[in-house]
């Protein structure tokens, strides 16, 4: 017997988006398999077909996140050719738009909350710390590295929560103080 070919090759992705989507709308307590599959425009089966239900969904949902966002990441770091271009991007992925815009802090919330209680997701949580660690190294020692990625991160939560940009002189003298204070 042939094996069937689904008939959208990337419907799981497309899922996996709209898991995210419905995440960031609802909440991970809000997220449900009717929400997903009308946002994903699929068939409700389609989910059992792919995942095991609500929480393999969610928990792939975060992994797919996390490797896209720590692809960015990183890449903003391999394209610094030197450690004064690399203090640059830091402070490009603090304050500019692309990397942390008010979805994905919500969605950052998330997944650590749903890490509390889901093994998948805390690993998946440790893994994207781990990677945006490794990231930074490329140009720093490891406790600037440390140092700098709690910036990156908690930076962008004070801004989405003051609703007001972040004051870009400020974020370039501590990201240049934590550099000295831990070179």
């Amino acid at each position: 017997m042939a094996r069937r070919v689904p008939n959208d090759p990337e419907r799981r992705e497309k899922i996996l988006d709209a898991a995210l989507a419905v995440i960031a709308d609802h909440g991970s307590h809000g997220t449900t398999h009717r929400k997903i599959a009308a946002a994903a425009d699929v068939p409700l089966g389609s989910l059992t077909y792919y995942f095991d239900g609500i929480a393999d969904i969610i928990a792939q949902a975060f992994d797919r996140m996390h490797l896209l966002g720590s692809a960015q990441y990183r890449a903003a770091l391999e394209r610094a050719a030197d450690r004064d271009e690399a203090e640059q991007a830091v402070i490009e992925l603090i304050c500019g738009p692309e990397y942390m815009p008010e979805r994905e802090v919500a969605l950052l919330f998330e997944m650590y909350a749903y890490a509390n209680k889901n093994e998948a997701v805390a690993a998946t949580t440790r893994e994207w710390l781990e990677r945006s660690h490794e990231s930074l190294l490329l140009h720093f020692e490891p406790a600037q590295a440390r140092a700098l990625d709690v910036l990156i991160e908690g930076w962008p939560i004070h801004r989405v929560f003051a609703r007001r940009a972040l004051d870009r002189d400020l974020v370039a003298r501590t990201v240049r103080a934590v550099i000295a204070a831990n070179g």
